[in-house]
């Protein structure tokens, strides 16, 4: 991926929602990891957690009504005090159905009946209100939990649009494999978070700054009933990156940095406040050996 040197967007962001999906694995916690594909407008060929923009049918009424807990529950947990309940609902619902439309998992219950396992290419393109209705599902928001808020700055490094991100950690429901659409992603990989970063380091896969945080973030977790607890425990930071260029070095700086106008920080250590582009990537200031080592 290259750096934008002179891009800059003054249009609002556009809402999203992202599922981290994380399940229990041989080495440890793994996460899901898909590739864009490679002629994708926005980050075409890097990996990222499925996820997309929020579109007016995820907080339309008849969607809404196919949820486990009302938008009044919703709300709260999103750490926003004057987010409209609506919205705060519609995020849940597109942070589900954009997982199932490039993954095929279904956070979603059936009354009385496990849901289908398995769905079709044709499932997975039809209106997501439909679907539900179709199959008389309920939406899983409790297994969602609200985990961070990533608002692409004015003048983005990597992208070329501006989206304001609701991240949902949640763990891989039993039974359902994830297997990418090949139209919006063409490859799912399940990866420790340390060999995430690993593969990212020697150049084998390209990832973005949110993922490349929330990945340094995951690798403090053993497991997922560690990495959901931990989250249904913490408020939902909002983190908002700030770009500094020093001697035509681009640094991002987030919540806690020196450089950021935001003191408090808003990610626990081992996470750096920043990360550096050198060498065509983004990394810590003193490298990724520190942080990957031992593991």
């Amino acid at each position: 991926m290259e750096l934008n040197h002179d891009l800059v967007i003054d249009t609002p962001p556009r809402d999203a929602a992202s599922v981290v999906m994380l399940r229990d694995g041989g080495d440890g916690l793994e996460v899901l990891l898909m590739r864009r594909h490679a002629d994708s407008a926005v980050l075409g060929g890097a990996y990222v957690f499925p996820g997309g923009k929020v579109d007016a049918a995820d907080g339309g009424a008849d969607v809404l009504a196919r949820l486990d807990r009302a938008p009044a529950e919703l709300q709260p947990l999103l750490n926003e005090p004057d987010l409209a309940l609506e919205l705060a609902a519609a995020f849940y619902v597109a942070a589900v159905r954009e997982a199932f439309e490039e993954s095929g998992v279904l956070y979603a219950r059936r009354a009385g009946a496990v849901p289908p396992l398995a769905w079709s290419a044709a499932d997975r393109r039809q209106a997501f209100g439909e679907l539900l209705a179709r199959h008389e599902l309920r939406l899983d928001t409790q297994d969602l939990a609200p985990w961070s808020r990533w608002i692409t700055p004015r003048r983005p490094s990597l992208m070329n649009r501006r989206f304001d991100t609701r991240f949902f950690l949640a763990a891989a429901p039993h039974a359902q494999e994830a297997r990418h659409d090949d139209v919006e992603v063409t490859e799912a990989r399940w990866l420790t978070p340390r060999a995430a970063l690993r593969q990212y380091r020697q150049h084998e896969i390209d990832l973005a700054p949110p993922q490349i945080i929330s990945l340094m973030h995951l690798l403090a977790y053993a497991d997922v009933a560690q990495a959901m607890a931990d989250a249904r425990r913490r408020r939902p930071p909002l983190i908002q990156p700030e770009s500094i260029e020093n001697e035509g070095t681009r640094t991002l700086c987030y919540p806690g940095d020196p450089g950021h106008p935001v003191r408090e920080r808003a990610l626990p250590d081992p996470v750096p406040t920043r990360v550096v582009w050198r060498n065509q990537r983004f990394e810590p200031p003193q490298g990724f050996d520190a942080l990957l080592e031992g593991g």
